[in-house]
C-alpha cells in the first residue's frame, strides 16, 4: 500500500505541524487526498504552512484546518480543539506526534528545569493528543498513531542527557499502546529520523558541545521531504518501526529488543542479522567513546597551556 487508502482519506492531525517533518508530513498526506489539521503553538507560522499545502491539493473538497495550541500544557484543552477538529473534518484517521523540541549540553551544564520541560514537550506532547483520539479510534476500530522519535532515542549519545530520555520514553509508550489497541485494527508506528535539515536542527546546532557535533557528523544529515514519505509510508502500512536510511535499519534492527514486528520477514531478519550488526554497532561506540576521549584530552591540554602562560 504505497497511498493512503480510503480509510486514510478522512482526516489526518499532525501535531509540531508548521514546520520541519511535521509540515512535510502533513504536505504528504494532503497529496494523497487527506483532510488536515495541523497543531501547533505560533499561529503565524500555522497560516504561513497552511497556504504552502494548500498548494499541494488534489479535489477542491480538501481543507487544511489549523488550531493554535500547546499540546504539553493542559489536557483538558488539547481534548476539547482535537473534538472541535473532528467535529469539522470528521474522526481522525491517522495522528502524527510531532511536536518536539531539544537541548544538549552537557549533564552538569543543563539548566535543571530543561530536563522537565523537555518530558514535557516532548512525551506528555505525544500522551495527550493521543488520549484524545483512542477512544474514537477504538469505536471505529480503525487508526494510526505516529509517534515521532529520533535515532538518539535508540541511542543514548554524549549531550543528549535531556533529550534522550523523552526520545526513549515514546517507545515504551508505544509498545504498551500497541498491545493494547492492536485487537481494535489500529497501529501504532515509532518513527526513528536521523539527523534532518530543519529549522530545530539548524538551532540546536548552534549550542551543540563539540563532542556531539563530532559524533553527528559520522552520518550525513537527511532532509525533511524524504523523512516524511518514509514515516507516511510505514504508518499506512501498519509498521511498528520506521528508519530511514541503512544507519537507520541497522539501528532499528540492532535496537529491536521485543519491539513487536508486522511480519514474519521482519521477525527473521532481526534473527539473522543481529550478531553481524552488534558486531558493527561495537565499532560505532569504540569510534564514539574515542571522539569523546580526544575531545576531553584536548581540553586539558588546552587548558593546562592557559594556566602557564
Amino acid at each position: 500500500m504505497g497511498r493512503l487508502t480510503d480509510q486514510h482519506k478522512g482526516s489526518g492531525q499532525v501535531t509540531g505541524g508548521s514546520s520541519g517533518i511535521g509540515k512535510c508530513i502533513a504536505i504528504e498526506c494532503y497529496k494523497q487526498g487527506a483532510f488536515i489539521t495541523l497543531i501547533a503553538r505560533d499561529e503565524n507560522k500555522l497560516l504561513q504552512t497552511k497556504k504552502e499545502i494548500e498548494n499541494y491539493s488534489v479535489n477542491d473538497k480538501q481543507v487544511v484546518l489549523c488550531i493554535s495550541v500547546d499540546v504539553s500544557k493542559d489536557y483538558e484543552l488539547v481534548e476539547n480543539v482535537l473534538r472541535q477538529a473532528q467535529e469539522k473534518l470528521g474522526p481522525v484517521d491517522l495522528l502524527v506526534n510531532c511536536a518536539g523540541t531539544s537541548v544538549t549540553g552537557k549533564f552538569e551544564d543543563i539548566e535543571v528545569n530543561s530536563f522537565e520541560r523537555l518530558m514535557g514537550v516532548n512525551y506528555l506532547g505525544s500522551v495527550y493528543p493521543s488520549r484524545a483520539v483512542i477512544a474514537t479510534m477504538k469505536e471505529r476500530r480503525m487508526g494510526r498513531i505516529v509517534f515521532v522519535s529520533s535515532q538518539a532515542g535508540q541511542l543514548g549519545l554524549f549531550g543528549y542527557t535531556a533529550y534522550s530520555p523523552t526520545k526513549f520514553a515514546l517507545r515504551g509508550l508505544a509498545e504498551a499502546l500497541q498491545m493494547e489497541v492492536k485487537p481494535y485494527n489500529i497501529y501504532i508506528t515509532v518513527a526513528y529520523p536521523p539527523d534532518t535539515d530543519t529549522p530545530g536542527f539548524a538551532e540546536e546546532s548552534k549550542t551543540k558541545p563539540l563532542e556531539t557535533k563530532l559524533i553527528s557528523e559520522t552520518s550525513s544529515v537527511c532532509q525533511a521531504e524524504q523523512v516524511a514519505r518514509v514515516i507516511v509510508k510505514d504508518a499506512i502500512q501498519g509498521n511498528f518501526n520506521s528508519s530511514v536510511g541503512s544507519d537507520g535499519y541497522m539501528l532499528s534492527l540492532l535496537t529491536s529488543g521485543m519491539s513487536p514486528v508486522t511480519s514474519i520477514t521482519e521477525g527473521l531478519q532481526q534473527v539473522v542479522c543481529m550478531g553481524i550488526f552488534r558486531i558493527i554497532g561495537l565499532f560505532y561506540l569504540g569510534s564514539f567513546d574515542s571522539i569523546v576521549r580526544r575531545c576531553m584530552m584536548q581540553r586539558e591540554k588546552s587548558e593546562s597551556a592557559d594556566k602557564t602562560e
